[in-house]
C-alpha cells in the first residue's frame, strides 16, 4: 500500500488509513501531484495545484476544486498525521472522480550527494503525454529496471529525435559557457521546481534558454543537474561514462538561491 501513517483524506474527509484502498494502476487513469512538507508547510502548494489543474485540462476533465479547499485538505492531513517533514501525494481518479490526499514514503538525497553529485544514465524513451502528471506504470517500471541495473540515481530520457527531454522522475538542466539550458516546455513535465529555477536564474542575471540538446552533446556541457520536489537542485556527477563539474559556479548560485527561497516561503506561510 502506498499510503502511510494514520490518516488519509478521501474527497476531503479524514479517514483512518485502515480504510484506504489502492488506486487503479490503469494507464492514464490517475492524475497526481507530490508536495513536499518542510516544517509543517506544504511547499509551493499553489504551484502544484496550478499544475494539477493543467493536468485536468490535458485529460479533458473539469477542475472544480478551489485552491483554498485543497490547501485545507493538505493542512488537515499535516495536522492529522503530525507531519513535520515528508511528502504528500494527491491523486484523482478520472473515472470515479475521487480525490485522495495521503502521506507517502520519501527519500531525500544526503548532504554527501549534494556535494559529490549523482550518477545517471541515458534512456531512449519518452512519456506518452509529457505535460500531464499521470501515472504510467509500464513506462516507469521499464526505466526503473534500467536505473537499478546501472546502479544509477536517475535516468535522463532521450526522445526519438535524439534530444534530451527530462528525467524519469525529474527535470534536467544543463550549463554550457555560462548559460543555463533546459528542454522546451512542450517536451517535458512543467515541474514546479523547474519553474522556480527559471525565475531564479533570471533574477540572478544568469543567461537562460529553452533549447533542444542532442544526447551526443553531453560531453560538451560544463555541468548538469536534476530538479524536483524531493531532490530540489541536485548536481549530476556522471551521465553514463561522461564526467561533469559538480562545483560549477552557476549551479552553486542556484542551489544557494533556491534554498533561500524555500526559507522565505516557509516564513511567509506561517
Amino acid at each position: 500500500m502506498e499510503a502511510i501513517l494514520d490518516y488519509y483524506l478521501e474527497d476531503g474527509h479524514l479517514e483512518s488509513i485502515k480504510n484506504y484502498t489502492t488506486d487503479s494502476v490503469e494507464r492514464d487513469r490517475i492524475i497526481y501531484e507530490v508536495i513536499r512538507v518542510i516544517d509543517r508547510v506544504p511547499l509551493f502548494y499553489e504551484d502544484h495545484i496550478k499544475r494539477l489543474e493543467s493536468s485536468f485540462r490535458l485529460m479533458d476533465k473539469n477542475f472544480s476544486y478551489k485552491y483554498d479547499k485543497i490547501k485545507d485538505y493538505l493542512i488537515s492531513l499535516i495536522e492529522g498525521n503530525n507531519i513535520d517533514f515528508g511528502n504528500i501525494k494527491l491523486t484523482f481518479d478520472i473515472k470515479t472522480d475521487t480525490m485522495k490526499v495521503f502521506s507517502i514514503k520519501h527519500s531525500y538525497p544526503s548532504d554527501d550527494l549534494y556535494k559529490s553529485g549523482v550518477n545517471t544514465i541515458l534512456y531512449h524513451g519518452e512519456r506518452k503525454n509529457p505535460n500531464a502528471k499521470v501515472v504510467d506504470s509500464n513506462f516507469r517500471e521499464k526505466v526503473n529496471n534500467e536505473i537499478i541495473k546501472a546502479n544509477a540515481f536517475e535516468a535522463i530520457l532521450v526522445n526519438s529525435n535524439g534530444f534530451i527531454t527530462e528525467g524519469s522522475k525529474s527535470n534536467i538542466f544543463m550549463i554550457e559557457n555560462g548559460v543555463l539550458y533546459t528542454s522546451p516546455l512542450e517536451d517535458v513535465l512543467p515541474g514546479v521546481t523547474r519553474g522556480r529555477i527559471i525565475s531564479l536564474a533570471k533574477s540572478l542575471g544568469i543567461g537562460f534558454e529553452e533549447k533542444k540538446i542532442n544526447f551526443k552533446e553531453v560531453d560538451n556541457l560544463d555541468a548538469m543537474f536534476i530538479s524536483g520536489t524531493s531532490p530540489k537542485i541536485l548536481p549530476i556527477a556522471k551521465v553514463d561514462n561522461i564526467t561533469l563539474d559538480v562545483n560549477n559556479d552557476i549551479m552553486q548560485k542556484l542551489i544557494k538561491g533556491f534554498n533561500e527561497e524555500i526559507i522565505i516561503y516557509i516564513n511567509k506561510f506561517r
